[in-house]
């Protein structure tokens, strides 16, 4: 097991399994020194633990933990790629979106479940750059989605 992987079960965290593309997509490429994930919805062995809006029917607290289970499975779609997440050299970007209602202004607050985890699981690699984006709805109604660029060794 890896060092980020070790890092993860300290924070009683374990490595999901790649979630299926819901299209016609990949989870995640890699182009030279770079690894980009797609899109990553919070889903939990198989299913989406909550739906709907941010500020209606999830609240800012739910949907920053949602955010932190996407980048959970972007990691792992980062692994399917590179083998090892001991290569990650660092997380370039992190764009976060979410399902927000009418006057919800707290998509920063919700995308920090993401930015926190990584830092927490990579330390200075998992400092990024990041936009959090507001959206009217997201697929299969997910209240967050996340994807981010990752630069890797060889």
């Amino acid at each position: 097991m890896s060092a980020v992987e070790d890092r993860l079960a300290e924070l009683g965290l374990k490595l999901p399994q790649v979630v299926p593309p819901l299209a016609a997509y990949q989870p995640a490429v890699r182009s030279g020194a770079y690894v980009h994930t797609s899109g990553q919805l919070p889903m939990v062995d198989g299913a989406l633990p909550a739906a709907g809006k941010v500020g209606a029917e999830v609240g800012p607290e739910q949907a920053k933990e949602l955010a932190a289970t996407c980048a959970l499975n972007a990691l792992a779609a980062v692994k399917s790629v590179i083998g090892d997440l001991d290569k990650i050299v660092r997380v370039v970007k992190v764009v976060g979106f979410v399902a927000s209602a009418p006057g919800f202004t707290g998509q920063p607050g919700v995308i920090n479940g993401a930015s926190e985890l990584l830092g927490e699981v990579l330390g200075d690699k998992g400092v990024h750059a990041r936009s959090a984006v507001g959206v009217a709805v997201l697929p299969i109604d997910a209240p967050v989605e996340v994807e981010m660029q990752v630069e890797v060794a060889d």
